[in-house]
């Protein structure tokens, strides 16, 4: 079958892994690494079938061997998961530095053992890895790294694959990021019946490009969003997947508003502001110390390495957390104008802020947000460290980030116009949202509860 754009053979790493590396005639979206635990992975023709569609959707490829032939003869290496997971994030680090995929968000595609390969070895590079597919896979042999995984999953099985259909529910199970798990009718376990192959490779170009959205091509030295709403716009695009899931948009006051608008206008979704206030250190209160998030009980998170450090008084944090809580009361009644904060108990929430420093308000609000029984949180900003976004990742079901300069610098000097956004501009915002009917029905809710309820 001839290949959309250019194939050529590479050599990956110290073990000098054996691969095709095949880019689309046009921009490649993403590249997607291929894992398969028995005989060549690179030259399997069920591989390369999936492959050259994928290419012909406009996502870069890398088929693999995950084993020399000499491992090969021993069949315990084809369930030697340990090792094709390592041999997995060895490719991805040589992906990570290689000059024609360094810039290319990457996903995995794992077929049979090379299913739990690829989950293991999402786990152990991170959000390295924006999403995985499984086709006729073994998700199971991922074991304890199922509880970890936080790439969006997709699972394929074959109808008459019955005994691995009853393995990928129960690995789904456990699995806590955005998942599916897709039967195709009537195949089997090689997928060999007509036509079932093309669906297993629609299905899987459509996972990859929903969850492997195009980096931000931005100036080295400072990269620069014109403003708030150009950078919400640019966000807006890359949440598009979640358009169908009926969600709420939770901006925190005041600079997230402007992003956040404009991925709830081009999400058709409603927009409320979730009320957080930082808790400054004594004499600095730029510095941190942890932060408050409005609710029926106000809750408290509290930096215990700055406080540590700082040791401030428990006078000092009962005073900063009364004027923190007036200046949220007063916020509430300015900004919502009566209205009821938005139900979210069982809903998609998306939160939006204008970037990320420290992140510590914004995990203080996913911790909140944690209690009050949402079914999916979501993280989107333009920009923010690498290094916080780790952290991040452990508290959302999803992060969507577009930027991580390295080095990092202040978030506002990534904009051109990062004038401060004042209170009448949050108001006109939420009104406009608020005050516009919704182009879709939303999805009944049944048993929902304000945000302010624990």
């Amino acid at each position: 079958m001839a290949s959309p754009g250019i194939v050529s053979s590479v050599e990956i790493g110290s073990d000098k892994l054996q691969g095709l590396l095949g880019f689309p005639s046009t921009a490649a979206h993403g590249l997607v690494i291929f894992a398969h635990g028995s005989g060549s992975g690179r030259l399997s023709p069920r591989n390369q079938h999936v492959a050259h569609g994928l290419r012909r959707a406009g996502l870069a490829t890398l088929l693999l061997d995950l084993l020399t032939p000499t491992e090969e003869l021993d069949r315990a290496n084809v369930f030697n998961i340990e090792l094709l997971a390592r041999r997995l994030a060895s490719a991805t680090r040589w992906a990570q530095r290689n000059v024609a995929t360094a810039k290319l968000p990457i996903g995995y595609f794992g077929a049979s053992t090379g299913g739990g390969a690829a989950l293991a070895a999402a786990v152990a590079v991170g959000g390295a890895v924006r999403a995985v597919v499984s086709r006729g896979g073994r998700p199971d042999l991922a074991a304890n790294a199922l509880d970890h995984v936080r790439a969006p999953t997709l699972l394929i099985v074959g109808g008459a694959d019955t005994t691995v259909i009853d393995l990928n529910r129960q690995a789904l199970e456990r699995i806590r990021a955005r998942k599916s798990l897709v039967i195709v009718p009537g195949a089997g376990h090689l997928f060999e019946q007509p036509g079932a192959l093309d669906e297993v490779t629609d299905l899987a170009a459509e996972w990859f490009i929903d969850f492997l959205p195009p980096r931000m091509a931005l100036p080295a030295e400072f990269p620069q969003f014109e403003d708030r709403r150009e950078a919400g716009r640019q966000l807006a695009a890359a949440l598009r997947r979640f358009r169908h899931d009926d969600p709420i948009i939770l901006a925190l006051p005041r600079g997230g508003v402007p992003v956040a608008y404009e991925i709830a206008e081009a999400l058709d979704a409603p927009l409320d502001v979730v009320l957080v206030r930082k808790i400054g250190a004594p004499g600095h209160p730029e510095y941190g110390l942890g932060a408050v998030v409005d609710g029926k009980d106000p809750q408290v998170v509290l930096n215990e390495a700055a406080t540590g450090q700082l040791r401030p008084s428990p006078e000092y944090l009962a005073g900063e957390l009364r004027r923190q809580l007036a200046e949220m009361e007063r916020r509430r009644a300015v900004y919502r104008h009566g209205r009821q904060a938005l139900p979210v108990k069982g809903r998609t929430v998306i939160v939006v802020d204008d970037g990320i420093a420290t992140g510590g308000t914004v995990k203080a609000v996913l911790k909140a947000l944690s209690r009050t029984g949402v079914e999916h949180t979501i993280l989107a900003v333009p920009l923010a460290p690498l290094e916080v976004l780790e952290e991040l990742r452990e508290m959302a079901d999803e992060v969507v980030c577009l930027a991580s300069p390295v080095p990092f610098h202040a978030v506002g000097l990534h904009y051109k116009d990062f004038e401060q956004t004042n209170d009448a501009e949050v108001i006109a915002l939420l009104n406009r949202v608020a005050e516009r009917p919704l182009r879709r029905p939303q999805t009944a809710q049944p048993g929902a509860t304000d945000f302010r309820a624990r």
